[in-house]
């Protein structure tokens, strides 16, 4: 019975979750369709989007609840087995379930509120039943932390104390209110100890708010000035593209692409893995996809091609954080949307521009130094067939074509961000679903986009908690702090980016690039105007440190990825990504450097 219920429970989850993601994907395009047949428009398409981001939000936020697939610091993993990591892990989730329903009441007020003088959808629909997805969603997600506490009830019974406990906080006179600051340091140690990211920073900005004597409400209230902008909704929809993509074949159509044009020049195999795994990159936003996915494919091609076991481990594992800062990825798109300001906007187009080159440049100098050690040591290369080359590159050509739509349309003028993830995502399933035929539409493509919803719920949960806090610390005056320390310890534009590169890299060595983006960019890009920064400028040189973050010892994420695909050591592993780390480091600060390589594009193309 037990079984049943939760099997009920997790398939109407999938079915509103995969609509939500189709609705999310219809919507933009019936726009940009009606605008090419004579000015045709959906009314009130722009608040249905965002009621529809509210439901991927917090519906996929539940998925990646019940699958375990929260962003998360990977310190719980020493603690261990034992004793005390199985207390851990109950503390961790007690704290997850109490700060989860606390947001949960947060929320339901907010819809409350909503409800006095309530916004109207297309025909005639209010909007405040649709937004009940928000408490509704955290609530059930605190009985799922609690649930999933421990396999005995004791655990479970802790974890589940853990939510009045939260509530009996609220009881305390305001006089002593002012307190809350172990509340903050709990939700710290929580996520240290494995809770997820958002709740640590869910966490602090509840009890700041409460030490305040601000209601809990204003940290959901933060949501709606999330869902506004007009760029949030491509996230969900440009991680669908990649997951489709990453559960085809296409990686292999694009390995044979590449190797057929290029296996046959000096080092040509090693620039061909840093190509096909830098496009690869570009689409799933994230290296992790990439090594797992392309790693087992391209290392014993360049082992039989002569190439030895480090440089082809260092490789593989260098060429998996390419790609991040070249359209469509995700993090360019993320940190447009969070590092902009009520002030200033860091545009996610000119972003786009603005790390073409200095993206290019990255792959440039991998592959570069793929051909130096090509021509020492590999002695025979394959020929090169023309036949083969056009046969390749017509099994390939539906994912070619992809990036080409996705520039095409920008380049036009004709699509917005929005649109064009759409676009993306709808030409990712008609070639792959209906075309290649490599995913069914109907037995396997739910369970893509199942995937895709999940990870982006862990990050939109994320941001939008994230919100919450960064309003207390803009009403704090944090950022202003700490823009007048700087400005009195640091009066050199070159020891500033210098500081900035190494506080970076050691940060995105530690940090999710998601969490990193979400924790860091709102306190970071308000400096860059103070020493003369241009801000898409800051942007580039921000998303390129944590991409090169990927490689950095002792924690960083592909080290870690790499070694367990392959089977490697980490000590050994170090060796090999050395090289690799000293050549994308002088790429690095070349990027920061010379800022033509990021402003030469945007500014040639400036109307």
């Amino acid at each position: 019975m037990r079984k049943t219920l939760a099997g009920l429970f997790q398939g109407a989850q999938g079915v509103l979750l995969v609509a939500s993601f189709l609705l999310a994907m219809a919507l933009p395009l019936v726009d940009t369709f009606g605008r090419v047949l004579g000015g045709f428009h959906l009314p009130g398409t722009a608040d249905l989007v965002q009621i529809v981001t509210l439901w991927l939000t917090f519906g996929g936020a539940l998925a990646a609840t019940t699958q375990g697939h929260h962003l998360t610091l990977s310190t719980a993993a020493w603690l261990g087995e034992g004793r005390i990591g199985r207390l851990a892990r109950v503390l961790a989730a007690a704290a997850a379930a109490a700060v989860a329903a606390v947001l949960a009441y947060a929320s339901t007020n907010v819809v409350l509120a909503n409800r006095v003088e309530p916004r109207m959808l297309a025909l005639g629909i209010p909007a405040w039943p649709l937004e009940l997805v928000m408490p509704l969603a955290l609530a059930a997600m605190a009985l799922v932390f609690a649930w999933r506490a421990s396999t005995g009830w004791r655990g479970r019974a802790v974890a589940l104390l853990a939510i009045p406990a939260a509530f009996a906080v609220g009881l305390v006179p305001a006089e002593h209110a002012a307190r809350a600051w172990p509340l903050a340091v709990a939700a710290f140690l929580a996520v240290l100890m494995g809770a997820p990211v958002f709740v640590g920073m869910g966490g602090i900005a509840l009890s700041m708010f409460f030490a305040q004597g601000t209601p809990v409400a204003a940290v959901s209230a933060e949501i709606y000035r999330l869902v506004a902008s007009p760029t949030l909704p491509a996230i969900p929809l440009l991680a669908g593209t990649g997951y489709v993509l990453a559960e085809s074949l296409a990686a292999e159509r694009l390995v044979r692409f590449f190797r057929s044009w290029l296996g046959s020049m000096p080092g040509g195999m090693a620039v061909m893995v840093a190509a096909v795994c830098a496009l690869f990159t570009t689409f799933t936003g994230g290296s992790g996809v990439t090594i797992i996915a392309l790693g087992g494919l391209v290392y014993p091609m360049l082992r039989k091609d002569g190439y030895s076991e480090g440089f082809s481990l260092g490789l593989v594992t260098a060429s998996g954080a390419l790609g991040l800062l070249l359209p469509p990825s995700l993090p360019v798109i993320l940190y447009s949307v969070v590092a902009s300001s009520r002030e200033s906007t860091v545009p996610a187009d000119q972003l786009y521009l603005a790390g073409l080159l200095p993206g290019l440049l990255l792959i440039a100098l991998t592959a570069g130094y793929g051909i130096l050690i090509g021509k020492r040591t590999v002695k025979a290369r394959q020929a090169f067939s023309l036949r083969e080359a056009v046969r390749a590159t017509w099994q390939a050509k539906w994912e070619l074509g992809l990036p080409v739509v996705i520039i095409a349309l920008f380049a036009s003028g004709r699509a917005t961000m929005l649109e064009t993830a759409a676009a993306a995502l709808a030409y990712a399933i008609i070639a792959e679903c209906l075309i290649t035929r490599d995913i069914h539409p109907v037995r396997k493509l739910p369970g893509v986009l199942l995937k895709a919803s999940a990870l982006m719920g862990a990050v939109l949960i994320l941001l939008a908690v994230a919100m919450g806090l960064t309003s207390y610390l803009v009403d704090a005056q944090v950022p202003d702090a700490i823009l007048a320390w700087t400005q009195a310890h640091v009066h050199s534009r070159v020891l500033f980016l210098l500081a900035l590169n190494g506080l970076l890299l050691i940060l995105g060595s530690v940090l999710e690039i998601y969490s990193a983006i979400i924790v860091l960019a709102p306190i970071i890009a308000p400096l860059g105007p103070t020493f003369g920064i241009n801000p898409v400028h800051l942007g580039i040189i921000f998303l390129a440190n944590l991409e090169l973050g990927f490689l950095l010892p002792p924690v960083g994420l592909n080290l870690f990825l790499a070694s367990s695909r392959f089977g490697v050591p980490l000590s050994r592993l170090y060796r090999h990504v050395l090289p690799f780390l000293v050549i994308l480091g002088a790429g690095l600060l070349a990027i920061t450097y010379i800022p033509a390589l990021s402003l030469a594009i945007p500014g040639w193309l400036k109307p």
